[in-house]
Protein backbone atom coordinates (compact mmCIF):
# COMPACT_ATOMS: atom_id res chain seq x y z
CA UNK A 1 0.00 0.00 0.00
CA UNK A 2 1.19 3.49 -0.80
CA UNK A 3 -0.02 6.81 0.58
CA UNK A 4 -1.07 9.05 -2.28
CA UNK A 5 -3.40 11.38 -0.44
CA UNK A 6 -1.31 13.76 1.63
CA UNK A 7 -2.52 17.30 2.07
CA UNK A 8 -2.02 20.40 4.17
CA UNK A 9 -5.81 20.78 4.18
CA UNK A 10 -7.96 19.28 6.92
CA UNK A 11 -10.12 17.34 4.48
CA UNK A 12 -9.92 15.69 1.08
CA UNK A 13 -12.76 16.60 -1.31
CA UNK A 14 -14.67 13.50 -2.40
CA UNK A 15 -13.49 11.46 0.59
CA UNK A 16 -14.62 10.98 4.15
CA UNK A 17 -12.39 10.19 7.09
CA UNK A 18 -13.56 6.91 8.60
CA UNK A 19 -10.72 6.53 11.13
CA UNK A 20 -8.49 9.09 12.80
CA UNK A 21 -5.25 7.28 13.63
CA UNK A 22 -3.50 10.14 15.39
CA UNK A 23 -0.49 12.35 14.81
CA UNK A 24 2.44 11.00 12.83
CA UNK A 25 5.85 12.54 12.37
CA UNK A 26 9.23 12.16 10.79
CA UNK A 27 12.25 13.86 12.36
CA UNK A 28 15.67 14.40 10.79
CA UNK A 29 18.63 16.19 12.37
CA UNK A 30 21.28 17.49 9.99
CA UNK A 31 24.57 19.30 10.40
CA UNK A 32 26.50 21.20 7.80
CA UNK A 33 29.85 19.75 6.84
CA UNK A 34 32.98 21.88 6.73
CA UNK A 35 33.18 21.28 2.97
CA UNK A 36 29.56 22.31 2.47
CA UNK A 37 30.16 25.49 4.47
CA UNK A 38 33.22 26.37 2.40
CA UNK A 39 31.38 25.76 -0.89
CA UNK A 40 28.38 27.76 0.29
CA UNK A 41 30.66 30.60 1.40
CA UNK A 42 31.97 30.88 -2.16
CA UNK A 43 28.39 30.92 -3.48
CA UNK A 44 27.46 33.76 -1.11
CA UNK A 45 30.21 35.87 -2.67
CA UNK A 46 28.51 35.57 -6.06
CA UNK A 47 24.99 36.03 -4.70
CA UNK A 48 21.73 34.36 -5.63
CA UNK A 49 20.54 30.90 -4.70
CA UNK A 50 22.98 29.02 -2.47
CA UNK A 51 22.43 25.64 -4.11
CA UNK A 52 24.48 23.63 -1.59
CA UNK A 53 22.19 24.71 1.24
CA UNK A 54 19.09 24.37 -0.93
CA UNK A 55 20.00 20.77 -1.73
CA UNK A 56 20.75 20.01 1.93
CA UNK A 57 17.39 21.47 3.03
CA UNK A 58 15.48 19.61 0.32
CA UNK A 59 17.13 16.30 1.28
CA UNK A 60 16.31 16.85 4.98
CA UNK A 61 12.65 17.61 4.16
CA UNK A 62 12.46 14.59 1.84
CA UNK A 63 13.85 12.28 4.56
CA UNK A 64 11.51 13.68 7.23
CA UNK A 65 8.54 13.34 4.83
CA UNK A 66 9.45 9.72 4.03
CA UNK A 67 9.70 8.87 7.74
CA UNK A 68 6.32 10.50 8.42
CA UNK A 69 4.69 8.48 5.62
CA UNK A 70 6.22 5.27 6.99
CA UNK A 71 4.91 6.11 10.46
CA UNK A 72 1.41 6.63 9.01
CA UNK A 73 1.51 3.39 7.02
CA UNK A 74 2.66 1.49 10.12
CA UNK A 75 -0.53 2.73 11.81
CA UNK A 76 -2.71 1.52 8.92
CA UNK A 77 -3.40 4.94 7.37
CA UNK A 78 -4.09 5.50 3.70
CA UNK A 79 -3.88 9.31 3.92
CA UNK A 80 -2.40 12.18 5.92
CA UNK A 81 -4.23 15.45 6.50
CA UNK A 82 -3.03 18.69 8.07
CA UNK A 83 0.56 17.97 6.98
CA UNK A 84 3.18 20.57 8.00
CA UNK A 85 6.95 21.09 8.19
CA UNK A 86 8.85 22.71 11.01
CA UNK A 87 12.57 23.38 11.44
CA UNK A 88 14.63 24.48 14.41
CA UNK A 89 18.29 25.10 14.96
CA UNK A 90 19.15 22.98 18.01
CA UNK A 91 22.88 23.84 18.09
CA UNK A 92 25.24 25.92 15.98
CA UNK A 93 25.09 24.37 12.51
CA UNK A 94 22.69 21.60 13.60
CA UNK A 95 19.08 21.76 12.41
CA UNK A 96 16.07 19.58 13.16
CA UNK A 97 13.48 19.17 10.39
CA UNK A 98 10.08 17.82 11.40
CA UNK A 99 7.30 16.67 9.07
CA UNK A 100 4.00 15.99 10.84
CA UNK A 101 0.32 15.52 10.23
CA UNK A 102 -2.72 13.46 11.15
CA UNK A 103 -2.84 9.88 9.90
CA UNK A 104 -6.32 8.89 8.73
CA UNK A 105 -8.14 6.18 6.88
CA UNK A 106 -10.34 7.58 4.13
CA UNK A 107 -13.01 6.19 1.86
CA UNK A 108 -14.60 7.65 -1.27
CA UNK A 109 -17.91 9.37 -0.59
CA UNK A 110 -20.89 7.56 -2.01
Amino acid sequence: MELQNITTALELPGYQVTKNLGMVRGIVVRSRSIFGNIGASFQTLIGGNITLYTEMCEKAREDAFRDMVKHAMDRGANAIIGMRYDANEIAAGVTEVLAYGTAVYIEKKA
